[in-house]
């Protein structure tokens, strides 16, 4: 799925990450798991609600079980829920805390694709596609919705109901 940019102020544990992302992005999946979990535990559960967002939003890319996947994917929307617009305000290239929303839970979608709970799929995928208004125009903003869209062509969702609330049962299908 798509991912958000690294923010590039000096913030060492993001630097860290970031160092890891590109190790799982040259094809050492395996390191990189080390290292994603190396700097989990130093984290811990209560550090930083960006650091533990952005670890878990990545470490999950790097797990062989679908349900290890989905277990990251929703830590990572946990600690996004923590996050403020001032907190990311000092990190260049971050996106505010609302633009996190439409890729977490697109993630959130296509890890309960994988376990073949398609109403699960189809709940996160209502709420990327609610919260994608939230993306700039941008390439990281095309990007996730475009992702949206194929994911809705995949589980044959028929796109927004404009009245729904994204929060509530899923739509009846005719």
């Amino acid at each position: 799925m798509t991912k958000w940019q690294e923010p590039t102020a000096g913030d060492a544990v993001l630097t860290r990450i970031g160092q890891s992302v590109m190790l799982h992005h040259a094809g050492d999946r395996e390191e990189a798991r080390v290292r994603f979990l190396a700097l989990w535990r130093e984290i811990g559960v209560e550090g930083d609600p960006l650091h533990r967002c952005t670890l878990a939003h990545y470490m999950a890319d790097t797990q062989d079980d679908p349900c290890d996947e989905l277990a990251w994917d929703l830590r990572a929307l946990s600690a996004a829920e923590e996050l403020t617009d001032d907190r990311l305000a000092g990190h260049e290239g971050a996106p505010a805390a609302r633009a996190l929303y439409p890729s977490l839970h697109l993630n959130l979608a296509a890890d309960y694709v994988k376990l073949g709970r398609s109403e699960a799929a189809r709940s996160h995928l209502r709420h990327a596609r609610c919260t994608a208004g939230g993306l700039a125009d941008d390439s990281y903003g095309d990007g996730v919705r475009a992702a949206i869209h194929r994911l809705e062509l995949r589980l044959g969702d028929d796109g927004p109901d404009l009245g729904e609330d994204p929060g509530g049962p899923p739509r009846q299908r005719s």
